[in-house]
C-alpha cells in the first residue's frame, strides 16, 4: 500500500459569473420613503448624500466605493436625527454592501445587522430579504453553510411579496452555495428552478449568469458537452446585450474548460480573447483572474516558467486594486508552482504570504487549502510530522465550510503520511474515510487513487 501526496489545485477563483447577488442591491432596493419639504433641510440633505453614495458604489472602484462611505456616514446621523428609520435602513444597507466590497467583513456585518431589526419594525419585507441576501453575501466567502441559512430565509420573503427576479436571484445563490460545498446536483436543482423565472421576467443578464452557472456545475461534475452548451448560449446573450465584460468573462470560463479537458491551446486562445476585452473596458480585475487561469495552463502543461510569468503579472493587478482575496490566491498558485519545479522554500515563502491573508479576509476554504499545500511541501523534504501538523489544522476547517474534496484530498494526505512513517494501519484507516466522500460528491478520479492506495 503506498501514496503520494496529493496536491490543491488552487486556480484563485470560481468562474466568474458564480455571484449574480451583487446585482441585486442595484435592481431592488426599495425605494425610499422620505418626506422632503423645503423646511426640513436636513432630510433633502440626507437623501442627496445617500444618492451620491449610491451612485459611487455602482461605479464600483476601490476609490468610488470609498467616496460613497464618506457620503454614507455623512447621511446617517441626518437620517436619525429626521427619525426617518426607513431611510436610516437603507443607508445601513448600502454601507454593509460596500464594507463586503471591500473584504472587510466584519464591518459589513456589522451594519447589515443594524438594518435587519428595522426593516422588521418597519414590516419592509423587501428591505429585509435585501438584508438577508447581502449578510448570506458575506458568509459565502468562507462559510457557505452560514450563507444557506440567510438566503434560505430571504427566499420565502421574495414568494410572500411576489417578487420574482428576486426570488429567481436567491435560487441561483442558493446553487451557488451548494456548489461550494460539492453538492452538484444541489446546485443544478436550484439553477434549474431559477432560470425559467428569469426568462419569465426577461432578464437577460441574470438568465446568462444563470445559464454559465449551469455550465459551471456540468463542468465540475464531468460533463463537459453540456457545459460548452450552457456557456455558449451565455456568450450569445452578452454579446446580444452588449455586455462586453460578462462576455469577457463567459469566455474565461469556456477556456477553464478546455483546460480541464484537456486542450490548452483552445484554453489559451479563449483567455486571449477574454484578456484582449478587459484591458479594452479597463476592467483590472478580470484582466488579473484572466492572467491567472492563463498561468495555470502553462503549469498544468509543464511551462512553469510561462505559468510564473502570467502569475507573476496578475499579483500586482490584484494588490493595486485591493483584491486580498484574489492576492492570496495568486501568490498560492506562485507557490504551486515552486513546489512543482523542486523549490520547497520559494514554495513556503509564497504559501506563508498568502495563509494570513486568507485569515485576514476570513476566506477559510482558502486557508485549508493553503495549509494543506504548506503540509505537502514538509512532506515532500521528509519533515512528516510538521506535514501532519498542517494537515491536521486543514481538516477541521474544511469540515467546518463543508467542502467534502478538500476534507477528502486532507485525508488521504494525512493517510500518506502514516503509509510513509510505516504506520499501514493508520493510512488505511484514513483511506478509508475518504473513499465514501469521494463517492458522495461523485469524483472518480479521487475515488480511483483512494482505492489505489488502499490497495
Amino acid at each position: 500500500m503506498g501514496m503520494a501526496r496529493r496536491w490543491l489545485n488552487f486556480v484563485g477563483v470560481t468562474p466568474l459569473l458564480l455571484g449574480m447577488v451583487v446585482a441585486v442591491p442595484q435592481m431592488l432596493v426599495p425605494p425610499l420613503v422620505l418626506a422632503q419639504t423645503s423646511q426640513n433641510s436636513q432630510q433633502t440633505e440626507a437623501q442627496r448624500l445617500y444618492e451620491e453614495g449610491e451612485q459611487l458604489r455602482r461605479q464600483g472602484t476601490r476609490e468610488s466605493l470609498q467616496q460613497a462611505l464618506e457620503k454614507y456616514q455623512r447621511a446617517l446621523p441626518l437620517f436619525r436625527a429626521n427619525g426617518d428609520r426607513n431611510g436610516e435602513a437603507d443607508n445601513l444597507d448600502s454601507m454593509g454592501r460596500v464594507y463586503n466590497s471591500l473584504e472587510q467583513p466584519q464591518q459589513a456585518l456589522d451594519y447589515f445587522q443594524q438594518a435587519l431589526p428595522i426593516w422588521r419594525e418597519l414590516g419592509n419585507r423587501k428591505g429585509e430579504a435585501l438584508t438577508l441576501i447581502g449578510i448570506g453575501d458575506v458568509y459565502s466567502i468562507g462559510q457557505p453553510q452560514e450563507a444557506l441559512n440567510f438566503y434560505q430565509q430571504a427566499l420565502p420573503i421574495w414568494r410572500e411579496v411576489g417578487n420574482r427576479r428576486g426570488e429567481a436571484i436567491t435560487l441561483s445563490n442558493i446553487g451557488i452555495v451548494y456548489r461550494k460545498l460539492g453538492q452538484s446536483q444541489q446546485a443544478l436543482n436550484f439553477y434549474q428552478q431559477a432560470l425559467p423565472i428569469l426568462r419569465e421576467v426577461g432578464d437577460r443578464s441574470g438568465e446568462a449568469s444563470t445559464l454559465s452557472n449551469l455550465g459551471a456545475e456540468y463542468s465540475k461534475i464531468g460533463q463537459p458537452k453540456e457545459a460548452l452548451n450552457f456557456y455558449q448560449q451565455a456568450l450569445q446573450i452578452y454579446r446580444e446585450v452588449g455586455d462586453r465584460t460578462r462576455e469577457a468573462a463567459t469566455l474565461t470560463n469556456i477556456g477553464s474548460l478546455f483546460s480541464t479537458i484537456g486542450q490548452p491551446q483552445q484554453a489559451l486562445n479563449s483567455y486571449q480573447q477574454a484578456l484582449q476585452i478587459y484591458r479594452e473596458v479597463g476592467d483590472r480585475s478580470g484582466e488579473a483572474n484572466t492572467l491567472n487561469y492563463t498561468g495555470l495552463v502553462y503549469r498544468n502543461i509543464g511551462q512553469p516558467q510561462q505559468a510564473l510569468n502570467f502569475y507573476q503579472q496578475a499579483l500586482p493587478i490584484r494588490r493595486e486594486i485591493g483584491d486580498r482575496t484574489g492576492e492570496a490566491n495568486t501568490l498560492t498558485n506562485i507557490g504551486l508552482v515552486y513546489s512543482n519545479i523542486g523549490q520547497p522554500q520559494q514554495a513556503l515563502n509564497f504559501y506563508q504570504q498568502s495563509l494570513p491573508i486568507s485569515r485576514e479576509v476570513g476566506d477559510r476554504t482558502s486557508e485549508a487549502n493553503t495549509l494543506s499545500n504548506i503540509g505537502s511541501v514538509y512532506n515532500d523534504i521528509g519533515q512528516p510530522q510538521l506535514a501532519l501538523s498542517f494537515y491536521l489544522q486543514a481538516l477541521p476547517i474544511s469540515r467546518e465550510v463543508g467542502d467534502r474534496h478538500v476534507e477528502a484530498v486532507t485525508i488521504i494526505n494525512i493517510g500518506s503520511v502514516y503509509d510513509s512513517t510505516g504506520q499501514p494501519q493508520q493510512a488505511l484507516n484514513f483511506y478509508q474515510q475518504a473513499l465514501p466522500i469521494y463517492r458522495e460528491v461523485g469524483y472518480s478520479a479521487g475515488e480511483a487513487v483512494t482505492l489505489s492506495g488502499i490497495g
